[in-house]
């Protein structure tokens, strides 16, 4: 198809999912938030990337920019309040505004029933995956509210957090957490254009999720037996889901949990 409308003036290229949008993006340096970095800004997004690896969040930024993105980088732990708003604080200074932010960092826990699972361990994983993404939402709807006035932000939840899960239970008791949180954080700043929604990925192929296997082996094979499209996600699939809830093509969803997860919870 050539490049014209019918009328012979020339056709403007289509713009981007995320095109003019600042995008803050937690847990940025592999998996599903690097994924998430890499299509937000083939989208037309400027990103900033948060984690607390610099070597792999530079290693991801530079990527973008080599693609020819916009993209630059923070130290972050999501489990230091200062920490999580001076990385927010940082995209506002890099880039002068804030609309769109993903919530995407996270840890899990050693799959181990509720009884045996030390009370230090359990205190970490609630600091990082519940706490961290309250102080994250927090910041960030300051930032948008301060800056670009209206905007979107997606937490990433877990299929796990939609029904029983003895393996990881405090895993899936904050993810749990965030469900409710971002259906709150919904309600409470929809009147200012300003929403909130999940996704909850199925069995999705990253690092958190091979370190699952091998602690518990066949734990792969599994739950993909339950998903009706018999795979696991890719990283970049999850993304997608993300890049679509957080554009204006999503205009008029907030309070959701979006299930991604092939089916396994149809």
């Amino acid at each position: 198809m050539d490049s014209t409308q019918n009328n012979g003036t020339p056709r403007s290229a289509p713009a981007g999912l995320l095109a003019g949008k600042v995008a803050f993006i937690t847990g940025a340096g592999r998996g599903i938030g690097a994924a998430a970095a890499r299509l937000f800004a083939r989208e037309g997004a400027r990103v900033l990337l948060a984690a607390r690896t610099e070597a792999q969040l530079k290693a991801v930024a530079e990527e973008i920019r080599a693609a020819g993105g916009t993209a630059d980088h923070v130290v972050c732990d999501l489990a230091d309040g200062a920490s999580v708003g001076a990385a927010v604080d940082r995209a506002v200074q890099r880039y002068g505004r804030l609309d769109i932010a993903f919530n995407n960092g996270g840890m899990i826990q050693r799959p181990v029933p509720l009884d045996e699972m030390p009370e230090a361990e359990l205190d970490r994983v609630y600091a990082v995956n519940m706490r961290g993404v309250w102080l994250a939402m927090a910041a960030e709807i300051r930032a948008v509210r301060a800056t670009a006035g209206t905007g979107a932000i997606v937490n990433n939840s877990s299929v796990g957090s939609l029904r029983g899960n003895p393996e990881l239970p405090a895993y899936a008791a904050a993810k749990r957490a965030v469900n409710s949180m971002t259906a709150s954080a919904a309600v409470a700043y929809g009147p200012e254009g300003i929403r909130v929604n999940a996704v909850a990925p199925g069995f999705t192929l990253t690092e958190m999720t091979r370190t699952w296997e091998a602690a518990s082996p066949g734990i792969q094979q599994r739950i993909t037996a339950g998903i009706p499209l018999g795979r696991p996600a890719a990283p970049e699939e999850i993304a997608e889901a993300a890049a679509w809830l957080l554009s204006d093509r999503s205009s008029f969803v907030t309070g959701t949990v979006l299930r991604v997860d092939g089916g396994a919870r149809a």
